[in-house]
């Protein structure tokens, strides 16, 4: 299912890129997200690829996936890659462009849930709750700068 979201925010793009790459707060301000692990991705070599275990929670139910993710401070980019969990794939990219006097924020989000069972009620949920996350970057970023 792809997923695309952009939004003009009046923060510079270096601002929201570094809000998006401290994926260690998180928790704090992303609903649903009850834990996130990091670690350096040790077939990569440098500090720019992690492996992020995410930990999700939805009612009851709460649901961990590790991605592979590559924070490119240059071209203010950071794209994640599913390695396990309940997805067959999921693929995203998050983007930070000048935009008058702040940014032109874009996400874009591919994903699939392996089991089809819990695809037909899940991958909506998960897709609605995809325009929640942008805002609250967007509001995170209002809380820092302003």
């Amino acid at each position: 299912m792809k997923r695309f979201f952009e939004r003009h925010v009046p923060h510079l793009p270096q601002r929201m890129f570094e809000i998006v790459a401290d994926m260690n707060d998180y928790p704090r301000f992303i609903p649903n997200c009850k834990a996130m692990q990091l670690r350096p991705d040790p077939a990569a070599g440098d500090g720019r690829v992690l492996l992020a275990k995410m930990t999700l929670f939805f009612g009851p139910i709460t649901q961990s996936y590790t991605s592979r993710v590559t924070i490119d401070p240059e071209a203010l980019t950071i794209r994640a890659k599913a390695v396990d969990g309940p997805f067959s794939y999921l693929d995203s990219v998050w983007s930070f462009e000048p935009e008058g006097q702040g940014t032109r924020v874009r996400f874009e989000i591919d994903f699939k849930i392996s089991n089809v069972f819990i695809a037909a009620v899940a991958e909506p949920a998960f897709a609605a709750k995809q325009e929640e996350i942008m805002r609250a970057f967007c509001e995170e970023a209002d809380r820092r700068f302003g």
